[in-house]
């Protein structure tokens, strides 16, 4: 049975820092592409970044370039997405998903479509208020 779970989301001040981790069991992230997701009250999800050994993918939206870095350790199946300098526009619940059909020719920006994603785990909220 294939499970994702998300961890790590708090009230931080804005500034500061989290980590959030998407624990997988049921499957070998190495065979899969994982993305980071976001929903915020009131607005659609939408990607954050994306990340798979398979062919090196690694990507970040704009609005967190520079600021977020993905990590996986496989020998955990956890993927990583440390989180510096938060914005309150950074507040949503984070969602990881697993893409299961993610290979090794698959296009980078193809990360960025929800409807890849077999597996969601049930999110985790992130706040970030002074």
């Amino acid at each position: 049975q294939v499970k994702l779970v998300e961890s790590g989301g708090d009230l931080v001040q804005p500034g500061g820092s989290l980590r959030l981790s998407c624990a997988a069991s049921g499957f070998t992230l190495g065979n899969a592409a994982i993305g980071w997701f976001r929903q915020a009250p009131g607005k659609e999800r939408e990607v954050v970044s994306c990340i798979s050994s398979r062919n090196g993918l690694e990507y970040y939206a704009d609005s967190v370039k520079g600021r977020f870095t993905v990590s996986e350790d496989n020998t955990k199946n956890t993927v990583y997405l440390q989180m510096n300098s938060l914005k309150p526009e950074d507040t949503a619940v984070y969602y990881c998903g697993a893409d299961s059909s993610w290979g090794p020719i698959t296009i980078q920006a193809m990360c960025r479509a929800e409807w890849r994603y077999d597996y969601w785990g049930q999110g985790t909220q992130v706040t970030v208020s002074s």
